[in-house]
């Protein structure tokens, strides 16, 4: 008995290295970030939004303590005591005071820039310090401390011949390197700092691209 007689042949399709992705597994891979211009969908590569915990709880605490204690008032006086005195004071100086009062006219503008402080926390994600990655998969986001951006685009820096050293910064739209070359002309260090760090801007995959700009000079002269 031969050994094709004894196993049954494995028909089954083995994947390639260059294998063309068909248009069922194109559609599996493919995240919101495929999706078409004006769809109206979150895409997912927009800014964290912050939970502002330390605001809100700040803000919930002093609307709790000031309603707290003013329905304490409110309970003594319909219990027939007298009523605090800082509400007492309050009634007299509201009563009395004329809207143009310098008193009245700053307790309104502190009103009105707390108002547009907590407005511009509401609106605003806030968490400046995380970069957007791209989305590969749905449902799952990913980002990127700019500091660490910083650090790996500076140790590949590092690795250019004729680099003394490297101040990189990373912001939300570009990424700025100042380098000091001790040897090599500055020109060819520039042109080689630029590859690198074009790559590995690229590498890191961000949902936006940083514009990179990168300055080189020579060591000062003690």
């Amino acid at each position: 008995m031969s050994d094709d007689d004894a196993q049954p042949a494995d028909t089954r399709r083995l994947p390639t290295l260059d294998k063309t992705p068909d248009t069922a597994d194109e559609a599996a891979r493919s995240g919101p970030d495929d999706a078409p211009a004006g769809s109206g969908e979150d895409d997912g590569t927009g800014r964290f939004w912050s939970a502002r915990r330390v605001p809100a709880a700040v803000v919930a605490l002093l609307l709790l303590a000031a309603a707290g204690l003013l329905l304490y008032d409110v309970a003594a006086v319909r219990a027939d005591r007298p009523a605090m005195a800082w509400r007492r004071r309050l009634a007299h100086e509201l009563a009395t005071r004329p809207l143009d009062n310098p008193w009245v006219l700053g307790a309104a503008a502190l009103a009105v820039v707390l108002g547009l402080v907590l407005i511009v926390l509401a609106l605003t994600p806030g968490l400046r310090q995380v970069l957007p990655m791209r989305r590969t998969a749905p449902g799952i986001r990913a980002g990127l401390d700019r500091s660490a951006a910083a650090l790996v685009l500076r140790d590949r820096a590092m690795e250019v011949a004729g680099v003394q050293s490297v101040r990189m910064k990373v912001g939300r739209r570009k990424a700025r390197a100042h380098a000091v070359s001790h040897f090599r002309e500055l020109d060819e260090v520039r042109a080689d700092l630029d590859v690198s760090l074009g790559e590995g801007l690229r590498q890191l995959g961000l949902a936006h691209p940083l514009r990179l700009t990168v300055h080189v000079r020579r060591p000062k002269k003690g």
